[in-house]
């Protein structure tokens, strides 16, 4: 049995066809895993406000609705990033979603 009959040929760096582990990556991922969390804290926070704006004015605040929609693109994509679903950095390294 050859080198490439077994995979061992695979394992080796530099040959191709392999990626190596993308550890830069897996950093970046932590820490907006770590902003993602922060992010939604702060969602559910600005919800309780709108909720306590609505009852004391009667109507909705609609800048708060439209950061609250830019947030919560934000956070999809930071989900997005960490899950291989795209590879745009996102804030703070790419710009900041738009509502």
């Amino acid at each position: 049995m050859t080198s490439t009959d077994n995979g061992a040929a695979d394992a080796r760096p530099g040959v191709p066809g392999r990626t190596p582990f993308p550890f830069v990556r897996l950093f970046y991922a932590f820490a907006f895993g770590i902003l993602a969390w922060l992010a939604f804290c702060l969602t559910v926070t600005l919800a309780v406000v709108q909720f306590i704006v609505l009852a004391i004015t009667g109507r909705l605040n609609e800048e708060l609705k439209a950061f609250s929609l830019s947030l919560i693109q934000y956070l999809w994509e930071v989900l997005a990033f960490i899950t291989f679903v795209r590879d745009e950095q996102p804030f703070p390294i790419g710009p900041f979603p738009r509502s």
